[in-house]
């Protein structure tokens, strides 16, 4: 969840009143925001100290109510558009009304931009917008700067779907060209350098720059890059690493262009729409947006940005369905318009409400959204309180139950429970267990945020390992489990995943322990009234027992495979099934299922997790387990 640094006294001069903290904090509850720090006092200390200081922000964390997972409401990720929200929350504004600027002369007097069709094999796609007569000041401009890099560190992936450009129109002549080309031919001086220099010297001498160096994997085996020139051959930008010192903007700009490329068309959008109206209130006549004609690679043309409204319908009966008020149409169009929305009453349906959703608000897509605008501004607090209609008597499941046992049994053992994420990434899942990844196995995110979010983990060890390479200056031994679900790769499921409940522990100490860790797998057989027997045992009808096994997570010679043997009445067949199953019975031969592998973690794999003692392991499946389970 973004945390938004705003400067406190700018911000009560846009609202036109000064706040309390706690009434600050109460307003932005009422809205579904946080405030998660107010720096006045830290900077009054510093002050009376005689120390330099800032002057006073307010930190406003949008929640995930706020923020989507795909499409989020990131026009209050800057000041500029904190203070519109709560403005029209307040009443004291209107909802403001984007619009496009067309020359007297038609759309054939608008800015040009050609893009080529060699783009596609980098970042095909390609919006921009124009701001005109723009008054900047020092704090508007920093707004301006932190808004695109809140939206590349979010939105946009770190740049990754979408990159954004700002420059000074008036040092630079349309038509634009957005091309893509050999790096060795693109040439230019980059943004706060006084030389030019190739894209393959800039690869080069960003790798040491730590602010650019995290964005260059995103082109640099590519045997284009993208770039865009104008009229005269003068690159703008090479996206999405650096823009041009050419046409950087500063204070004393006056006309901006702005250029986003982009592998998202949604997202392209949204980043578009949201900067250029976000800092349109600067223009000289507020709101006003100039748009761009787009030349495509086929011939085809179109107006960039889009800023109509997406038009929806919302019904009374609905909303007041799921907030358990009483209203009527009429009382809920200015809550609407309270949350920046334009609604009005069907003259032909009573029940219906039609709503017009801006271009600044992309986290509006279903009646559902609507519903929840008007709870907000409504209030939550004020919301009827009601008992359910029907009662229902809740329960664990089954699963749940007997997790608790192995968890129970354990804790008594003097192991301590940890919950470490189900994410991971993918060494930590694979390379580092020296396991191969044979592409069946486990669920990949496909747009993870970060390196530790790249899988959903298939194993409890990584997990159970991380921890304790955080806490391996505590004492020893360090006796830790876990008991949860793991996630496996399985089309023949609609969502072709399925959740599987493991059970897994390590004993960490100066000897490997694994007489330790042993004993707990029978500590919880036991519990479970699992018998032990002999591998080579035909006639036992159930228990469990180890075999050698060779796994590269283990130590050679030291891994063994737990196997279990369901009893005959754990088996759910009929027919001629269980005549065979019975025959099996009869004569010693059994379907034992393997539950999982225990033994000393193998040196390499504690190397990588920086562990500098060794281990022993345990994992076990409890999914057969369950009554009436079977494979």
């Amino acid at each position: 969840m973004p945390t938004v640094a705003v400067d406190k006294e700018e911000l009560w001069e846009r609202l036109g009143h000064r706040y309390s903290s706690e009434d600050f904090d109460h307003l932005l509850f009422e809205f579904g925001l946080e405030l998660d720090e107010d720096t006045t006092e830290e900077v009054e200390a510093l002050r009376k100290k005689g120390l330099p200081a800032e002057r006073p922000q307010l930190k406003i964390e949008i929640p995930a109510n706020r923020l989507v997972q795909f499409l989020s409401l990131y026009d209050l990720l800057c000041i500029e558009g904190i203070a519109r929200a709560l403005r029209v929350f307040l009443g004291k504004d209107k909802p403001p009304v984007y619009k496009l600027y067309i020359p007297p002369g038609g759309e054939r007097e608008l800015i040009e931009v050609r893009v080529a069709p060699e783009t596609k094999q980098i970042r095909p796609l390609f919006a921009c917008a124009v701001l005109r007569d723009v008054t900047f000041t020092p704090q508007s401009y920093q707004s301006f700067i932190e808004l695109q890099d809140k939206l590349h560190q979010n939105l946009c992936r770190r740049r990754q779907l979408v990159a954004i450009g700002t420059h000074d129109l008036d040092t630079i002549q349309a038509p634009f060209r957005y091309e893509a080309r050999n790096p060795k031919d693109i040439k230019f001086v980059p943004l706060n350098k006084d030389k030019a220099y190739t894209a393959e010297e800039l690869m080069t001498a960003y790798e040491s720059e730590k602010h650019l160096v995290r964005y260059l994997h995103i082109i640099k085996d590519s045997p284009v890059y993208p770039i865009i020139y104008d009229t005269h051959d003068r690159v703008l930008s090479m996206p999405p690493i650096i823009n041009s010192e050419h046409s950087k903007i500063t204070l004393n700009t006056k006309n901006i262009f702005i250029d986003v490329t982009a592998t998202d068309e949604t997202k392209l959008q949204i980043v578009v729409n949201i900067v250029a109206t976000m800092f349109s209130e600067y223009c000289k006549v507020p709101y006003v947006i100039e748009p761009c004609r787009l030349t495509l690679p086929d011939g085809t043309t179109k107006i960039s940005p889009d800023l109509s409204t997406i038009k929806m319908k919302a019904h009374t009966s609905y909303i007041n369905s799921c907030t358990g008020l009483s209203l009527t149409s009429a009382e809920v169009v200015p809550l609407l318009e309270r949350m920046t929305l334009t609604a009005s009453q069907s003259s032909a349906d009573i029940d219906e409400i039609l709503v017009e959703v801006p271009p600044t608000r992309p986290d509006i897509l279903h009646e559902c959204d609507i519903m929840e605008d008007a709870a907000i501004a409504y209030g939550f607090n004020k919301l009827p309180d009601a008992f359910p209609a029907t009662n229902t008597v809740a329960q664990p499941l089954e699963m749940s139950k007997l997790t608790d046992v192995v968890r129970t049994t354990w804790a008594q053992a003097g192991f301590v429970e940890v919950l470490p994420l189900i994410l991971c990434s993918h060494e930590e899942n694979f390379e580092w267990l020296n396991k191969v990844d044979d592409g069946k196995t486990a669920v990949k995110i496909g747009n993870p945020k970060t390196l530790e979010f790249q899988v959903v983990r298939t194993s409890l060890i990584p997990g159970l390992l991380k921890t304790i390479r955080e806490n391996r200056s505590h004492p020893l031994p360090i006796k830790v489990f876990e008991s949860t679900d793991v996630v496996f790769k399985d089309l023949s499921l609609e969502r072709q995943a399925r959740n599987v409940r493991h059970a897994a522990a390590i004993w960490c100490n100066k000897n490997a322990g694994f007489e330790v860790i042993h004993g707990l797998l029978d500590k919880v057989m036991k519990t479970l009234e699992v018998k032990r027997i002999s591998a080579v045992d035909t006639k036992s009808e159930s228990g469990y027992y180890l075999k050698e096994k060779d796994d590269p997570t283990y130590f050679p010679g030291r891994a063994a495979a737990i196997f279990y043997r369901r009893p005959p009445s754990s088996h759910k067949h009929s027919g001629l099934t269980a005549v065979m199953e019975s025959v099996k019975s009869a004569l010693g031969s059994h379907s034992d299922i393997e539950l999982g592998s225990v033994g000393i973690l193998h040196p390499s794999v504690l190397e990588k997790f920086e562990i500098p003692y060794p281990c022993s392991a345990l994992e076990i499946t409890l999914e057969l387990f369950r009554q009436g389970a079977h494979p």
